[in-house]
């Protein structure tokens, strides 16, 4: 089997009216991503999905055209795309960085030679462990008001766990978070991300007055970059601590290891340049005694299809204790694939097809396409 081509789309989807996200990275109320078709002389095709975000890696939808375009495309036409580990290798050799692009072409791979054998792609990861994958719903950065209604309309739902934004401002802050616990009661778990927005001064503080409160996991609670602080912060809080925008390489993870910086670590196939690149982040979890769970960068069907293989494959994902986040459909206005996938809540149903287990919606992707 060879590759003969490599298409992309550029869509951008609506948030749903009531549920557009604000984080300390700034409003999120259309995704611009791009989709990714991976043409072989057999026939078989292989979607991916690329989950931009110039504030979260600097790719936009035109740098990942052109990066498939002028570098991935003309050294992995020809090859078989089921020779996934020299596909890694030749796109890191010829262009650096660019996680969520290389992870969208990766798992198309992936699909394809899921396809082929008719086995999931957690098959060929080496089976599955679960079923279902526990999830959390997250409550925006709004005021303490609409923060309150968010979550009621969550715990509705059937939810049983709620993450609530922070690291906008200390006092709001706190506020938002005691009345999401308010409205949550004291058996429902509740996460905190603060999305790199506090100092550590601040989220000693906060972390300090919200002891009260329980927290499941702080994610995120200072700037990336420096495992040493994260660490010094660790040590001061009886909150655990997760680690997200501070791991997205192997060498990320091995130095929040090698400080004992982290509790956890948020992973996901997109941020990590694809679904082996998140493997072996899950080994140097595992290898340091660090427990991992799926995070999101509010993925459509086929990213989320994704994230819920590499989440039925590896134990070290302990979603049972720390719910993912494989929750971006719920916030869309539409969907891109033909049959929506089950989010449940409160848990999300790995799909069993082969290859990723879904397909694309011809008539929805050509509704969210732009030129």
């Amino acid at each position: 089997m060879k590759i003969n081509r490599i298409e992309t789309i550029a869509i951008n989807v609506p948030l749903k009216k009531g549920l557009t996200a604000k984080t300390a990275h700034g409003e999120h109320a259309v995704s611009p991503y791009v989709l990714v078709k991976v043409h072989t002389d057999q026939g078989i095709v292989g979607l991916g999905e690329a989950t931009i975000s110039g504030l979260w890696s600097g790719e936009t939808q035109g740098s990942t055209i052109a990066a498939i375009r002028d570098y991935i495309a003309p050294v992995l036409v020809g090859k078989d795309p089921r020779d996934i580990t020299l596909a890694r290798r030749a796109m890191d050799f010829i262009i650096k960085l660019n996680p969520f692009t290389k992870a969208a072409v990766e798992m198309a791979l992936w699909d394809i030679s899921g396809k082929a054998v008719g086995l999931p792609v957690y098959q060929l990861l080496g089976g599955k462990v679960r079923d279902k994958v526990r999830i959390k719903l997250v409550v925006w950065a709004r005021d303490v008001a609409g923060s309150k209604i968010m979550a009621q309309q969550h715990l509705k739902l059937g939810v049983d766990c709620v993450k609530v934004k922070v690291g906008l401002d200390p006092e709001t802050d706190i506020a938002r978070v005691r009345a999401v616990r308010e409205v949550c009661g004291p058996n429902i778990p509740v996460t905190i991300d603060a999305n790199c927005g506090w100092t550590i001064q601040q989220a000693r503080y906060c972390l300090r007055e919200l002891a009260d409160v329980k927290l499941l996991l702080a994610e995120q609670p200072i700037p990336a970059g420096d495992p040493v602080a994260l660490a010094e912060l660790r040590r001061d809080t009886i909150a655990p601590i997760m680690a997200d925008e501070s791991v997205f390489t192997l060498q990320d993870a091995w130095h929040l290891s090698y400080h004992r910086a982290a509790d956890i670590f948020s992973v996901y196939p997109g941020k990590h340049g694809g679904i082996a690149a998140t493997a072996e982040i899950i080994a140097i979890a595992k290898a340091a005694g660090i427990r991992c769970t799926i995070g999101s960068n509010l993925e459509l069907g086929v990213g989320t299809a994704a994230m819920l293989h590499v989440a039925a494959a590896f134990p070290e994902i302990d979603c049972d204790t720390f719910p993912a986040d494989t929750i971006g459909p719920f916030y869309h206005e539409g969907e891109i694939i033909t049959e929506p996938l089950d989010l449940g809540p409160p848990h999300a149903i790995v799909p069993n097809g082969p290859g990723l287990g879904v397909d694309l919606d011809e008539k929805a992707v050509a509704r969210f396409r732009i030129s």
